[in-house]
């Protein structure tokens, strides 16, 4: 049986990445696509395991040869996830995850329609902007860039079937889970998600992106 393609989006500073690694800790039978980026590593990152570093050359020639499920433009940058390595996995059987932003989340959508489409968010715009400065990692600039970005980005959150809220790494990985799973429904939750709230009913969805909006443009 073929494996499920799963899309985790969320804004940078979010928490996805950690997330994902304590949810693949806990699980077998996932794959997580290393991204392809433009962008230069970050001290501590290493090529091939958070992302793969390449030249714009190497980039836009992969786009040309269709070597990519799916690119985007991101803070002056290029992204992109590697068609090859997705195809393997899930001919294997594994369920493969892909960490990426809106655009390519939309592009994935479009061309595979049954994906399991999950956004995650901190809590409040404020906690995201002190995940943002607290991490350390690049200039105020940068991270007042990353911020007017999820500005943008919140309005997509409706698009996404599955909301999660990650106030709790641990809590958020297991409500990850299951609804890859399938063994949580709105009806009867697949056990204590607390700090992990998963939200699916549009309205609410709405509701909580227009006050995620609200709490940016106070910070911005």
């Amino acid at each position: 049986m073929e494996g499920k393609l799963i899309v985790i989006s969320g804004f940078s500073g979010a928490g996805k990445g950690t997330v994902i690694r304590r949810m693949m800790q806990e699980h077998e039978g996932y794959a997580l696509s290393v991204s392809m980026t433009t962008r230069k590593p970050r001290e501590g990152e290493i090529d091939g395991v958070d992302y793969h570093y390449v030249s714009n050359e190497t980039f836009e020639d992969l786009v040309r040869r269709d070597g990519l499920l799916e690119h985007a433009g991101f803070v002056d940058n290029y992204y992109g996830t590697p068609r090859a390595f997705v195809e393997e996995n899930r001919r294997a059987g594994r369920d493969v995850l892909l960490e990426i932003e809106v655009q390519g989340a939309m592009q994935i959508r479009e061309q595979f329609p049954e994906t399991v489409l999950v956004f995650v968010t901190p809590p409040t715009a404020e906690e995201l902007r002190n995940r943002l400065f607290g991490r350390k990692t690049e200039s105020e600039e940068k991270a007042m860039k990353r911020l007017r970005r999820a500005a943008a980005e919140v309005h997509s959150i409706g698009e996404y079937p599955y909301l999660i809220i990650n106030d709790d790494v641990e809590a958020c990985a297991e409500s990850l889970h299951s609804v890859i799973s399938g063994s949580w429904t709105p009806e009867a939750p697949d056990g204590d998600h607390r700090g992990g709230e998963i939200i699916t009913d549009q309205a609410q969805k709405e509701a909580f992106a227009a006050a995620f909006s609200a709490g940016l443009e106070k910070i911005l």
